[in-house]
């Protein structure tokens, strides 16, 4: 059987090695005030650490009226940000800076450490500000688990892109057929740089009635796990099970496996993976592979705070009239004009 296992979607979301965690936020914000912050009463909000989406939206741990997460440290994993709609403006110990939304990628390697900010303006004065966006964490293998820390961004219209019969396909990383190019390089000392790792990030958008055929990856064996995360959608046929609710779903990675949408539009997630067969130490935004290694990251953090920050404040919203941006720690800038979400 290509279905392994189904089991109810949890926030975050429940993964396998060598995946540490996966979370979908979906937040519906109203229009935007003069700050960038979300045109309406915070009563009933949980300032500092507001979580479940109270009235459909959550400031997480925003602060000064603007929702997001506000400095914080990482050390021994990466980060990708898929984003589906809206906006994330990231600054970081790097000196790095960004705007991006609408189809983009953020990939992080935090390896030895790095500080970050995350914050979600309201950037839209007259209408709803509606953000959607995954954040994976990926684990590194001990070897690179204090590799260099850095930044790049990946622009919605030059990930490889698959439009076939109403399923929209994207290729975050790794490697499926059908695509007419490769996935964007990852960072250079990234899991995914491993040509033994099988690892996939794929998003799916099925309109209703379509369907389309997540291919077997070749050379999959027992040590490569992948799931398919329904997170929006009604009813969807998966290898022949029919789910309505939202899902995890454990799969067989070797086999071909058709997914099918119902009367209304799914959205699916496919993360992949050779397990890393590692010892997994975790203390919140740290990573190692034993407790010695947690010890050591927060007394480097104590001591270094993973770096200068060179900016005004620990939630940096950027201006409401910047386009998107990536700001990389060499200097060089990219920039490219907001466009309609695919």
């Amino acid at each position: 059987m290509a279905v392994l296992r189904v089991d109810p979607l949890t926030f975050p979301f429940d993964t396998d090695s060598p995946f540490l965690f996966g979370v979908f936020h979906n937040d519906k914000y109203p229009k935007g005030n003069a700050k960038m912050g979300p045109d309406a009463s915070l009563r009933g909000h949980n300032i500092g650490a507001d979580f479940g989406n109270p009235a459909g939206w959550s400031m997480y741990h925003g602060e000064g009226g603007i929702p997001g997460f506000p400095k914080h440290p990482h050390r021994g994993f990466e980060t990708i940000s898929v984003s589906v709609r809206g906006f994330v403006d990231h600054v970081d110990s790097l000196g790095a800076a960004g705007r991006f939304g609408d189809g983009d990628v953020q990939w992080m390697t935090a390896g030895a450490g790095i500080s970050h900010a995350e914050m979600f303006p309201c950037l839209a004065r007259a209408e709803e500000n509606h953000m959607e966006f995954f954040q994976i964490w990926l684990n590194l293998p001990r070897a690179k688990k204090m590799s260099p820390p850095n930044f790049l961004m990946f622009w919605g219209e030059d990930i490889p892109t698959l439009d076939r019969g109403g399923a929209l396909v994207k290729l975050v990383a790794g490697a499926a057929e059908g695509f007419n190019k490769p996935a964007l390089p990852p960072p250079p000392d990234s899991y995914a740089r491993d040509p033994n790792s099988q690892l996939l990030v794929m998003t799916i958008k099925l309109k209703p009635g379509a369907s389309y055929v997540i291919p077997g990856a070749p050379g999959a064996g027992r040590d490569t796990h992948r799931n398919l995360y329904k997170y929006e959608g009604g009813e969807l046929t998966v290898g022949g099970k029919r789910l309505t609710a939202t899902h995890r779903i454990k799969v067989d990675a070797s086999k071909d496996l058709e997914v099918a949408a119902g009367a209304q539009e799914i959205g699916l997630l496919v993360l992949q993976g050779n397990d890393l067969n590692e010892p997994v130490v975790q203390h919140g935004p740290f990573v190692g592979n034993t407790r010695e290694d947690i010890t050591k990251a927060f007394r480097d953090y104590q001591m270094t705070q993973f770096g200068s920050w060179p900016w005004p404040s620990d939630g940096v919203v950027h201006k409401r009239d910047d386009q998107r941006f990536a700001k990389y720690p060499d200097g060089r800038v990219e920039t490219k004009p907001r466009r309609a979400t695919p």
